[in-house]
């Protein structure tokens, strides 16, 4: 079993930045986050592998940056030049990649974050 503690999300404005933390404790392997704003689907915003191979959706290339501390088994999600749609709760995951497509298999409980002037 693979428990994930999040932490790092809050209020901030238009702009700001905020850094995402998820420390797993169990099996050893690849995690993600992923984000749900109301009425909206769960969708991924950016996962990275054991070896480090990294992947995000489209509308945060270049402002948001996952990384991982191996040593640690935590990940980490950078965010700068935030929007208002990165509103959202966002959860930490832990999975596996097959066939070059990430499966979260364990979900940490989300983090609000809050993107608003």
């Amino acid at each position: 079993q693979v428990q994930l503690v999040e932490s790092g999300g809050g209020l901030v404005q238009p702009g700001g930045s905020l850094r995402l933390s998820c420390a797993a404790s169990g099996r050893f392997l690849s995690m993600g986050w992923y984000r749900q704003a109301p009425g909206k689907q769960r969708e991924m915003v950016a996962v990275i592998s054991i070896g480090g191979i990294t992947n995000y959706v489209n509308s945060v290339k270049g402002r948001f940056t996952i990384s991982r501390d191996n040593a640690k088994n935590t990940v980490f999600l950078q965010m700068n030049s935030l929007k208002p749609e990165d509103t959202a709760v966002y959860y930490c995951n832990a999975g596996v990649f097959s066939t070059g497509s990430y499966y979260p298999n364990y979900w940490g409980q989300g983090t609000q974050v809050t993107v608003s002037s």
